[in-house]
């Protein structure tokens, strides 16, 4: 059994899909960082990065809470990237894995994006963001999962046995990676 389950990669490779899939197979939880309430922003700050900021510490905040309400395999995404570095320190004692989502195939990725009907997708910022993700080396609990050519129950199954059959270290000496090997958003909208 799981903590936590938290899945990354680049737009369009099917997190908000795996994390939706693996909710209904656990039933643990399901808390992503958009899902945090409005809020105001003060004028002074730079509002991408305190918004990410913000967000960010109320996902831990609320992952963290279910926990200590008993609540298990808890499911949880949509966090930029550079995130991905800080889960081993902030995790440090719990029972996680990280699911690193990758689509090997760059014309299916593609296509994924274009079907989702989100408006303007910008492909060269895309290609960039999956490139740099895709070369970063796995991190403690991390594993990789390809999802080209496959299906949602597919990919699902893959994701099932990964969790099922990777045991978690809890106890570890971390050194944080350099921040240069993650990809930003905050960054790539000249933000930070």
């Amino acid at each position: 059994m799981k903590d936590f389950i938290f899945i990354i990669g680049p737009s369009g490779v099917g997190k908000s899909t795996l994390a939706k899939g693996l909710f209904a197979h656990y039933q643990g939880a399901l808390a992503e960082m958009n899902m945090v309430p409005e809020f105001g922003i003060p004028k002074e700050v730079d509002p991408g990065v305190f918004e990410e900021k913000v967000c960010w510490e109320c996902c831990v905040a609320q992952l963290k809470k279910f926990h200590e309400l008993g609540i298990r395999h808890i499911i949880s995404g949509d966090f930029d990237d550079l995130r991905t570095r800080d889960i081993p320190a902030v995790f440090k004692g719990y029972q996680f894995i990280t699911l690193k989502l990758i689509c090997s195939d760059e014309a299916e990725l593609r296509q994924r994006m274009e079907n989702r009907g989100e408006g303007l997708i910008d492909f060269k910022l895309q290609r960039k963001m999956t490139e740099k993700i895709n070369a970063r080396p796995l991190l403690l609990n991390e594993v990789l999962l390809d999802t080209a050519g496959k299906s949602e129950e597919k990919v699902l199954e893959e994701a099932i046995g990964l969790i099922e059959q990777t045991e978690s270290l809890v106890d570890y000496t971390y050194e944080m990676p350099e921040k240069e090997l993650f990809y930003s958003w905050v960054k790539s909208n000249h933000l930070n």
